[in-house]
């Protein structure tokens, strides 16, 4: 994704409201992070900061963990009965009826199962992905190029990552939610969470987000988002809910020998611990938020991974994440 300085950004406001306090604890002992590209960190238990380091307090480019904000909106605006997860995504856009998102519904985009046909290779220029990043340096409009995406399988046959679809289910929570994702996530998550920072989100040209990895901020408040995740009503924890169809999926697609017994719900991964089910959200170049629900354990690392993607870095800091969230609570407190 084109991140940062090539095209315009948005505020997303934190709001006036109070900031969520991060106590600091520091504990010697942790393991280490060994990705020579990390640019910040932060460990902390029960919302207390347990080791941290790097640039915490400048927005950095998230990348695909906005996939995984864009999703709390939609959760959220279902919980208010303004989005309905069983529609048609063409009931909300209508735009999309000519494309291969007609006999989609918000469901399907929310997990990733849509039928639509979108490569998601950040090694390979020809690929969609690529074709997106080219069309919006082109200053193309962002939604024009979802209207000419096709389908290649039944909705609901498959699960594949694949960024269009968080950009679709954006669009529809624009719709739904009558206002713009900068707005939204500024009233349903960034100033309820307690941010104690304005976010940023790439726009296309014509000031559209871009759903799939526009987000800016910093690492203390992505901390705070897991919080929010921790915290959050049952909107959160039906996430977290094993959905036999989207498993069976999940281990059918290329991304189950990165997440072995995981899956992929509302734009976000799952991942089995050795202290419970985890939660992730991840972004190219190195973007981590680990959330152990079990252990109450949230995991930042921000990173400047030269390669889009190095599945070394990635396992070595799920391990050593992993290593730190079983530790017993008198050992933390």
């Amino acid at each position: 994704m084109l991140w940062p300085g090539t095209l315009p950004t948005q505020r997303v406001s934190r709001g006036d409201g109070p900031v969520r306090a991060l106590p600091s604890r520091p504990l010697d002992g942790l393991p280490a992070l060994a990705d020579p590209h990390t640019d910040a960190f932060v460990i902390a238990h029960d919302g207390v900061v347990l080791a941290s380091g790097g640039v915490l307090d400048q927005p950095q480019a998230l990348f695909s963990i906005t996939k995984s904000v864009v999703g709390c909106v939609a959760a959220i605006l279902v919980s208010r009965g303004r989005l309905e997860l069983d529609a048609l995504v063409t009931s909300y856009v209508p735009e999309l009826a000519g494309s291969g998102y007609a006999g989609a519904t918000v469901r399907h985009v929310l997990d990733m199962r849509s039928g639509v046909r979108f490569v998601e290779d950040y090694s390979d220029p020809s690929s969609d992905v690529r074709r997106l990043d080219r069309w919006l340096a082109d200053k193309h409009p962002l939604y024009e190029f979802l209207t000419k995406l096709e389908a290649e399988a039944p909705h609901g046959s498959r699960f594949l990552y694949r960024s269009a679809e968080s950009d679709v289910l954006g669009w529809v929570c624009e719709r739904a939610g009558e206002t713009s994702m900068a707005q939204l996530v500024s009233e349903l998550v960034w100033a309820p969470m307690g941010a104690e920072h304005d976010a940023e989100f790439l726009t296309d040209a014509q000031g559209t987000a871009v759903h799939d990895g526009g987000l800016a901020a910093t690492a203390l408040d992505v901390v705070r988002f897991g919080l929010f995740l921790l915290d959050a009503p049952k909107w959160s924890r039906r996430a977290w809910a094993v959905d036999a169809a989207a498993r069976t999926d999940f281990l059918a697609s290329p991304a189950a020998a990165s997440f072995p017994g995981g899956w992929h719900r509302n734009q976000f991964w799952f991942r089995a611990g050795p202290s419970g089910n985890v939660l992730l959200c991840l972004g190219i170049h190195g973007q981590m938020l680990y959330v152990g629900r079990r252990t109450r354990t949230v995991c930042v690392k921000l990173s400047s991974w030269p390669d889009a993607q190095h599945p070394a870095y990635l396992q070595d800091t799920l391990r050593t994440f992993d290593a730190i969230a079983p530790r017993p609570r008198s050992s933390i407190l």
